[in-house]
């Protein structure tokens, strides 16, 4: 059976002063996803002004990623150049909101 796409959206929340330390991490980090079946589809910075209704507070970015299966996405959180990076991320990220689909 063919396993479908997974995709993936964060919603990314950085300490304030932080986002160079969190450049650093994606400048590290986005390449590995192509490893492991995976395409960043979309990196967006949203301004306040871009925002037309909301009930949480405005991400500093936004990713959409698709990998080709859930096990794909699974072995890139455990890719061991990745992991020795988590430290700029912890450092740099307040909290990230992780929503896991399909395509309809």
């Amino acid at each position: 059976m063919h396993s479908k796409s997974i995709y993936i959206t964060q919603l990314i929340y950085i300490e304030e002063g932080k986002e160079e330390i969190f450049h650093q991490f994606e400048d590290l980090a986005i390449p590995i996803i192509a490893k492991y079946k995976g395409k960043l589809l979309l990196r967006i910075r949203p301004t306040e002004n871009q925002v037309i209704e909301k009930s949480i507070d405005t991400p500093y970015e936004i990713h959409l990623v698709e990998f080709a299966s859930d096990n794909d996405l699974q072995d890139f959180m455990k890719d061991e150049e990745r992991k020795r990076f988590l430290h700029l991320k912890e450092k740099s990220i307040q909290s990230v909101l992780l929503i896991k689909g399909i395509k309809l």
